[in-house]
């Protein structure tokens, strides 16, 4: 008999909103652990607000809140910061992306959570961390993009500053903040005490920067943007066929040997320019030719055939629409769905993270309306003992 989840033991406070925050937290709920969200009464999550709507609901807000719970509390108001603090007493998690300094002027910063609950793991999610000389600055996705140099290494020579076509910049952070938590979980589960988890999105785009950062400190050169072509491994790119572009990725000589063959070329893989992945890379520009001359004689969906039947890792270039209805994507149940009352059905990304014994239910709980918990979260507080011993409760 599977289970609801891993994490199914455990309850988190979710104060965050957007992006960042909602992501980790997203990733919590998922893996089975009971995620109350506090939001500001009357308002709540920014992205209630974000367009498109379903049913005059956001369907950008539903599909990072699925399966959550969701309690309207004013933290500057006595009586809800009561109930706030008797649901931390209680919590194992709790994940913010205020602006540093902001628990701490509403009166909850990390000594203050600590005193209420030794065991909490307090994930802070912020543009550039809780210390440095940036800490007090404001940040969006697009500003860390820019400052963190994965813009610098997008798009093509000559497009000009090109965003990554998603959310790196929070998306990261927020996959980074649930591995801290997880980190933080084990040392608790070790020595008994909670911690404080410090995720800078900007520090996030620094080590997403992989064989960037490598080949500039290695050689000197300072990358930049390159198209669909990888820096330092070819061919390793988008090409062009009779009919639409394919990826074809033959990362070493044994794959290009491969590849020269099913392109009915062989004599590719004996010329000395091509003899190895480093003449290969310093020669991209024409084995590119020689590759597209090749490919202009079919369509990608042949090419694709061909290619991959030959052992070359090799795909489409997929839209969106394409994407959903993959039939690998939908058999590893990659598109899930919510009923909401209001919205209907909302269908939306799944879990990647598959795990044997636990449940990957095609349909998940519906995100919360606001404040649509307090009953149960009321109910949660009463039932639930404190986790140390002098907190409120």
């Amino acid at each position: 008999m599977t289970r609801k989840g891993p994490l199914d033991d455990l309850l988190v406070i979710d104060l965050s909103r957007v992006l960042a925050g909602p992501y980790a937290t997203m990733v919590l709920a998922d893996l089975g652990a009971r995620v109350v969200k506090v939001e500001t009464p009357g308002v709540g999550d920014d992205a209630r607000h974000f367009p498109p709507f379903m049913g005059g609901k956001s369907a950008y807000f539903m599909s990072l809140n699925r399966g959550k719970e969701s309690i309207a509390l004013n933290l500057k108001d006595k009586d809800d910061c009561s109930i706030f603090e008797d649901l931390v007493a209680r919590a194992d998690i709790l994940v913010e992306n205020y602006r540093p300094g902001t628990m701490e002027k509403l009166g909850y910063g990390w000594d203050k959570l600590q005193e209420l609950n030794e065991q909490l793991i307090y994930c802070a999610v912020s543009g550039f961390g809780h210390s440095g000389p940036y800490t007090k600055r404001p940040a969006y996705d697009m500003v860390v993009q820019g400052m963190g140099g994965i813009m610098s290494v997008t798009g093509y020579p000559d497009s000009g500053p090109t965003r990554v076509g998603t959310s790196i910049g929070d998306i990261t952070a927020g996959l980074f903040g649930s591995s801290g938590i997880l980190a933080a979980l084990h040392d608790r589960e070790r020595h008994g005490k909670g911690a404080f988890v410090d995720v800078g999105m900007l520090d996030c785009q620094v080590a997403i920067l992989e064989n960037a950062i490598s080949r500039y400190l290695a050689s000197g050169e300072v990358p930049g943007p390159l198209g669909a072509r990888h820096p330092s491994i070819t061919p390793f790119e988008a090409f062009a066929t009779a009919e639409g572009h394919i990826i074809i990725a033959a990362g070493n000589d044994t794959l290009f040997a491969k590849l020269a063959k099913a392109l009915g070329k062989p004599e590719m893989a004996s010329d000395p320019g091509f003899a190895s992945n480093t003449t290969r890379t310093e020669n991209s520009e024409r084995l590119r030719a020689e590759v597209e001359t090749a490919l202009a004689e079919k369509s990608a969906a042949d090419w694709l055939d061909i290619i991959g039947n030959a052992g070359v890792p090799c795909g489409p270039i997929n839209d969106i629409a394409q994407v959903v209805t993959d039939p690998h994507v939908v058999s590893r149940n990659m598109i899930i769905s919510a009923h909401d009352e209001q919205a209907g059905e909302i269908r939306m990304a799944g879990n990647p993270i598959k795990m044997t014994g636990f449940d990957d239910p095609a349909q998940r709980p519906a995100a919360p309306n606001l404040d649509g918990n307090r009953e149960a979260v009321e109910k949660l507080i009463a039932d639930l003992p404190t986790k140390a011993s002098g907190a409120t409760g």
